[in-house]
Formats: C-alpha cells, sequence, structure tokens
C-alpha cells in the first residue's frame, strides 16, 4: 500500500545536542510540510527540540531522518522516539 494510504501513525520525537531554536523550527515546519506530515512543536530550547508529528508511517521515518540531520547551524546528537505518543 502507498505511504499516502496507510493509516496515521503519531511519534513524539526529542532531538539533543546544539540547537538554534529558530533555526530548528523553521527547518523542522518546512520538512514537515514537504512531506505532509502534522507538527506540533511541544518543547524548544538551545539544547533540545520536542517534536510531535503524526502522517504516514514511512514519512514519520523520513522526517526522523531529515531532523537528524538537521539544519546546517544545529548539532544533532541523540534522537528519542516515542510511537503513537498521547502526551
Amino acid at each position: 500500500m502507498p505511504a499516502s494510504r496507510r493509516p496515521a501513525s503519531r511519534a513524539t520525537f526529542t532531538f539533543s545536542g546544539q540547537i538554534r531554536p529558530d533555526s530548528f523550527a523553521e527547518f523542522a515546519a518546512h520538512r514537515a510540510a514537504r512531506l505532509s506530515v502534522a507538527l506540533d512543536t511541544v518543547a524548544l530550547d538551545a539544547t533540545a527540540a520536542r517534536l510531535r508529528v503524526a502522517g504516514a508511517p514511512d514519512l514519520l521515518d523520513a522526517f526522523e531522518m531529515a531532523m537528524s540531520l538537521g539544519p546546517a547551524d544545529c548539532l544533532v546528537r541523540e534522537v528519542e522516539r516515542n510511537d503513537n505518543d498521547n502526551d
């Protein structure tokens, strides 16, 4: 079944490292729009970004990969993923 027809999933990602909040938020919004996933920023500061994302499972994987590489001025050192997170 194509990714666009799979049931929506949810995940909450915590990206930790050296984060520039404005840059990271803009990058996340752009990637979410390109992948057609819903994005909610839970928390964002200079050391971590916690993002809740909903969409097709394959697209959540793609979002995780893109954000792991992050914008050029941020360094993501660790990613924590909680699937189908409701908090």
